[in-house]
């Protein structure tokens, strides 16, 4: 991959957006959303495709991760004031109906996340305060989470920066307590390389790489925050991926760690298997230490993610590409209540399932078809010439990033497709139903209006 080096006018000239994120602060931005809740909910379910080999199917992961990210790094340089997947959609395909899926599929997946971390939530960490039942309790988080959410978040970089050290404090705090367990003779290193009885190797690490690929997942996000970069043609891809290699290294680690601690039998068998590690260790942490740093990591990407799929859906109302009564707003608050409402259902709907893994999938494969898109965009976007110099991915990243991603699809299950095939039915009806209802609004946004980005 190279970078253009020569310097030009500012890419954000002109912008109505304060140009305040520096490439340190994109960094933490980026880390922040990556090294999220899904760790500290997931190394039980990778345990059960590899054993103790944990470390394989994250490192598969975070390669095919890199391959997309390439192509993301090309588009938010090259279209600073873009605004995601969508907008490279629109840009390259010119189908509304194909841009409307592609967002759609970004907020399915975040709302079946929520519902996800939700689950991980009302596990063993939560269980350490109070012995409740799962769904029930991940269905009044979601409550809770969207009446902070109607009161009007506002998420500023200095308190991503307080939540990133909380997350990774955690997981630190799991790579030493079992250096200190190893140092005095504990552990088991041979399990590092154990995979299941009779599982193929590469088969098991292949089918693993779907659900550690959702460890990865959030650096697409900063696609929307490119207009706020200071000099995002050299600051973007700098932060991408150090913040990918970053949390790439910490996975590896608490994967090595994990397996040298427990048993892949004992890890499978708890909805907190980070704590158990710690607590197999010996190390004198309070089991409520570890797990209220947990749960705030699960109860922020929640958050985060209903913020995130609210201000979405409102968008996308407001454009007339879903009813518009997924629009309205309180008057006071001036925060989208019925997109709330809306998406918190959903979300519920789905703790049903009850199986965190399966959730984690589904999310995979949404995400999947947007990085297809995303992938192929940047090929069909090279006729398209910008004035300034931007990031250049090698042309065979973006075609690798399109296999791996198929690749990927072809490991899903059958109950998978069916979870992300009826998401994706009820949001084509949606949008049906708001064509019919009025289509766009005359003289409404233009379709490079980020949707979302109103509110508070």
């Amino acid at each position: 991959m190279t970078t253009d080096t020569t310097d030009r006018a500012a890419d954000a000239q002109g912008s109505k957006l304060r140009q305040a994120i520096t490439g340190p602060l994109l960094y933490l931005f980026i880390l922040g959303d990556v090294l999220g809740a899904g760790i500290y909910a997931l190394m039980g379910t990778l345990s059960g495709d590899v054993g103790g080999a944990l470390w394989a199917p994250l490192v598969l992961a975070l390669l095919l991760a890199l391959r997309t990210a390439g192509s993301y790094a090309e588009l938010v340089t090259k279209y600073p004031k873009a605004g995601g997947a969508a907008v490279f959609a629109e840009r390259a395909y010119k189908v509304p109906m194909v841009s409307f899926l592609v967002g759609f599929c970004m907020l399915a997946a975040g709302v079946t996340s929520a519902a996800g971390l939700s689950l991980a939530f009302a596990g063993d960490y939560f269980g350490t305060f109070v012995d409740l039942p799962p769904v029930p309790t991940a269905i009044v988080f979601l409550a809770l989470i969207a009446c902070l959410n109607a009161r009007g978040i506002s998420d500023s970089l200095k308190s991503n920066v307080v939540m990133t050290i909380i997350e990774v404090s955690g997981l630190v705090i799991v790579i030493v307590a079992v250096a200190v367990m190893m140092g005095g003779g504990g552990g088991d290193v041979a399990r590092i390389g154990e995979f299941p009885s009779g599982a193929n190797p590469a088969l098991a690490t292949l089918s693993a790489a779907i659900v550690a690929y959702y460890s990865f997942v959030g650096f697409e996000t900063s696609a929307n925050v490119a207009e706020e970069v200071r000099e995002p043609r050299k600051v973007y891809p700098r932060a991408l991926f150090g913040a990918l290699a970053t949390a790439g290294v910490v996975y590896v680690l608490v994967g090595l760690a994990s397996a040298i601690a427990l048993p892949a039998s004992e890890l499978g068998e708890s909805s907190g298997p980070l704590l158990q590690v710690v607590a197999a260790t010996g190390v004198p942490i309070p089991d409520w230490v570890f797990s209220l740093i947990a749960l705030v990591a699960v109860a922020n990407g929640a958050l985060l993610t209903m913020i995130m799929a609210s201000r979405v859906t409102y968008g996308m109302a407001e454009q007339r590409l879903l009813p518009v009564v997924l629009g309205k707003v309180l008057p006071n608050r001036k925060t989208p209540w019925t997109a709330i409402v809306a998406t918190t259902v959903v979300a519920m709907l789905l703790t049903l399932v009850g199986d965190v893994g399966t959730l984690a999938e589904t999310v995979v494969l949404l995400l999947l078809f947007v990085f297809i898109s995303t992938n192929v965009a940047v090929l069909v976007l090279r006729r398209d010439h910008v004035e300034h110099d931007h990031f250049r991915v090698w042309t065979f990243v973006p075609v690798l990033g399109v296999a791996s991603c198929v690749l990927l699809l072809t490991q899903q299950s059958g109950q998978v497709w069916l979870y992300a095939a009826m998401l994706i039915a009820v949001g084509v009806v949606l949008y049906l139903v708001a064509r019919l209802t009025g289509g766009r609004r005359s003289g409404g946004r233009r379709t490079d209006d980020r949707p979302g980005s109103p509110t508070a």
